[in-house]
Formats: C-alpha cells, sequence, structure tokens
C-alpha cells in the first residue's frame, strides 16, 4: 500500500487571516487535555482532567459539575500519563455509553467502557466500569491516548510505542503488540468487543487482530473531517520531526507509518535503528522540523479540519506544537497539502496568550476549540 502524496516539509508560513480570532470560553479547569459533546448536545461540553476527572461544562450557564471521577484509578508518574482520551457512543444519549483511555495505577493502559444512566447529563458512576482493552507498558512514556469512532461506527484507539528512546523492543514494527498502533474493534454488542471482519490483520498468524494500522511512535490527537471523512493522525517524533499522517475516506487498512525505521520521510539517526522505508509505507502529508522558526516546533498537538460556522476557515485542518504554542493550518486537495498557514499571533486571546496547547476539540456546530493544559478553553470566533 503506497499513497502519493505531495509533502510539505517545514515551508516557511503564509500569513493567516486577519479577521478570526479566539475568545476565552471557560478556565479553572485542572490541567484538561480534552472537551467535546455526544452526538444531539447542543449546549454543554465534556471536560477530562488529567488526573482523572471529566466534567461537564455548560455554556449557557457557565456552570461546571463533576460527571466522572476516577482518580482512585490512575497515578500519574511522568507528565504523559493519565486520564487522556474519550469516546461518546454515537446513540450516547439513549445508551449513556461513552469509552475511556487512561494508564492505570501500574502504568499500563487501560481502554474502559462506562454507562452513564438516565439521559448521560447527570454523574456516571464509576462502578459501571468495563475493561475492554488492558495494554502493558514497557516504560512510563509515549502512551498514545486518543480513540474515537469512525464513520463506520467502530472504535479506533490510538496507542503509542511503549517508551523510552528509539523504540527499543521495535513495537512500531511488530504486529504482535496493540503497542504502536491503530486499533479498530466493534463495540456493539452488550458487553466486551468483536473484531472486525475486514481488519487487514485478522487471518495473519501472530499478529493482534485488532490492530487497523501501525508503526507509529506517539499517535496524540486523531480525528475525521466531518464532511469528506479523510482521516488524520499526527505522531509525536523524537529528536528531528513532527509528523501530519493523512488517509483517504475508506483508505488506509494495514498502513505502515514507518517507525521505528523511519521519523518524518528520513531514516531515524540512530544505529541498526533507522532504515529504508517499508514496502508500502505510508509517509506524512506534512512534517516540520524541532527548531525555534515559526513553521518548527518539537511536540506536535493533532486538531481537526474546521466544519464549523466561520466560511473562510472551511477545509482548512489545525494543528498546533505543544512546545511553543504554534498554531498552524493546511489544506488537502486531491491528496496534496498546501496552503501551510501561520495562526499563532491571530488567535491569541485578549484574556491572555495561549500556551501549552495540549489538544483541540470541536462542539455539536463545528466550533474548533483550542485546550490549554493551563486549564482555560478557547474558540475560535470571527472578528
Amino acid at each position: 500500500m503506497k499513497f502519493c502524496f505531495l509533502i510539505l516539509l517545514a515551508l516557511l508560513p503564509i500569513t493567516a487571516n486577519g479577521k478570526v480570532s479566539t475568545s476565552l470560553l471557560a478556565s479553572g479547569f485542572d490541567q484538561p487535555v480534552w472537551a467535546s459533546c455526544p452526538k444531539g448536545v447542543t449546549d454543554r461540553l465534556w471536560v477530562l482532567e488529567k488526573d482523572g476527572k471529566i466534567v461537564i461544562y455548560n455554556k449557557h450557564t457557565n456552570t461546571k459539575k463533576d460527571f466522572l471521577d476516577i482518580r482512585h484509578l490512575i497515578k500519574i508518574r511522568m507528565n504523559e500519563q493519565g486520564l487522556l482520551g474519550l469516546a461518546f457512543s454515537q446513540d450516547y444519549l439513549q445508551s449513556g455509553k461513552l469509552y475511556v483511555y487512561f494508564t492505570n495505577t501500574n502504568g499500563d493502559t487501560e481502554v474502559c467502557r462506562f454507562t452513564a444512566h438516565g439521559s448521560g447529563m447527570g454523574q456516571c458512576d464509576p462502578s459501571t466500569r468495563e475493561l475492554l482493552l488492558g495494554i502493558k507498558q514497557s516504560a512510563r512514556n509515549h502512551n498514545g491516548g486518543w480513540l474515537g469512532f469512525g464513520p463506520d461506527d467502530y472504535l479506533y484507539i490510538a496507542t503509542g510505542d511503549g517508551g523510552s528512546g528509539n523504540d527499543p523492543k521495535n513495537h512500531g514494527q511488530d504486529l504482535g503488540t496493540h503497542l504502536a498502533k491503530i486499533l479498530r474493534i466493534d463495540v456493539s454488542s452488550a458487553s466486551g468487543y468483536t473484531v472486525p471482519k475486514d481488519n487487514p490483520f485478522i487471518n495473519q498468524a501472530g499478529a493482534k487482530p485488532e490492530i487497523y494500522a501501525y508503526g507509529l511512535r506517539n499517535p496524540w490527537r486523531c480525528s475525521w473531517d466531518r464532511k469528506t471523512k479523510d482521516f488524520y493522525i499526527t505522531d509525536v517524533g523524537q529528536n528531528h520531526w513532527e509528523e501530519v499522517n493523512f488517509l483517504p475516506s475508506g483508505e488506509g487498512k494495514g498502513a505502515n507509518f514507518g517507525w521505528r525505521l523511519r521519523e518524518g520521510m528520513l531514516p531515524t539517526p540512530k544505529k541498526n535503528v533507522g532504515g529504508t522505508a517499508p514496502a508500502g509505507s505510508v509517509d506524512p502529508i506534512y512534517a516540520y522540523r524541532h527548531g525555534n522558526k515559526s513553521n518548527e516546533g518539537i511536540s506536535v498537538t493533532g486538531g481537526y479540519v474546521y466544519r464549523g460556522p466561520i466560511e473562510s476557515l472551511q477545509g482548512k485542518y489545525f494543528f498546533a506544537d505543544f512546545g511553543n504554542s504554534r498554531i498552524w493550518s493546511i489544506e488537502v486537495e486531491r491528496g496534496k497539502a498546501r496552503n501551510f498557514e501561520d495562526w499563532t499571533e491571530n488567535l491569541q486571546s485578549q484574556q491572555g496568550a495561549i500556551n501549552r496547547i495540549v489538544s483541540f476539540g470541536e462542539d455539536h456546530d463545528g466550533n474548533l476549540l483550542i485546550i490549554s493544559l493551563t486549564g482555560s478553553i478557547y474558540q475560535l470566533i470571527e472578528r
């Protein structure tokens, strides 16, 4: 499998539209790492706090209430651990089912299902927890942490390579582990999960049947374009390159993104680690170097293709860098990335600089949210 993309490598940015800015939507959260809402909910956001709480924020009343508290299941020994991901079932307002990704008290990954009672707007009882997947971690970093429902209604899960440096156990290229992968499972049954029959390695001896794609180091935030259903996967690099990966709608089963052999488009620069790109591997559609220039950074934060109410932003994929807090966008047309824009200055809030951008989010109407680990959530607005 080989996708032929035009890859942009550290181009100088175009000055972005000066008519777009941000407003402070909410603040006072304890290290928020993600925010969004279930299908059909227009006035609330569910906010993940890294230490193990999910808080519901009411946009109309500017109030918060605790939804789920699993701090007793989590122990953070390193800054990449904690409560990291959340996904709502498509019928959440009827079923109350939600899916949570966190590192437990042993530092290992758990993907669990919880069930909120009633309409799903009240509190969720931690005792409803059902463990779906447990993944042993070999170190305390590179935990991945994203999960979401795809256009096919299956649950996708992004895992890191297990940590340390240079992926010492080569989890990235090993189909016998869940680490360093995009997993895909069917959670439509009342309990447990099944493996979709068209998963690419379901009949391959020794391979984990849940694997959908592989060769990732630490995928931190993925998303589908609401309109086109294209799949964006950002992967945090090691010492040189940060990646934005792209799978066109309906394609990508079995994709190999190259780690640990490759970082960005080049061999990983360590003896006996880096190498030639695997046959059929997928290069990033955009990659940027580590550094201090306006088109460089150190740790990519994936975002979304904008499909909200601001017409001038339609089709732009927004992403950021956690280390230097720069905010950029690209557009993808016919498999080619173009129009790299730097939004950093325009999107600074009047209430203060936006920094430590750990995630983006979307509300019901497609408004783009920027989540700062310092405790604030911002929304893109038109001036």
